[in-house]
């Protein structure tokens, strides 16, 4: 019988959009956050935003962010 390995989900939500400044981390409008998805793990957020933050490398105000949901979901940590 196979052994199913499990391991703790960590949820990560991957989000972005323009920054009002190049140095600024606050969003320019709010209503045109994208809100790229949830994750179960790191590696998976970090392929998504990857892959999100290449494609808008040429719009030099345009950042994506990983947040850590799982900080926030469980208080103890």
């Amino acid at each position: 019988m196979a052994t199913e390995i499990t391991s703790k989900q960590l949820l990560h939500l991957v989000i972005g959009g323009e920054m009002k400044t190049l140095d600024s981390t606050e969003f320019a409008d709010l209503n045109a956050i994208d809100i790229v998805g949830a994750f179960p793990n790191y590696a998976a957020a970090y392929a998504a935003w990857k892959q999100k933050a290449q494609a808008t490398v040429d719009q030099a105000q345009t950042r994506y962010f990983i947040v850590h949901l799982h900080r926030l979901l469980d208080p103890s940590a």
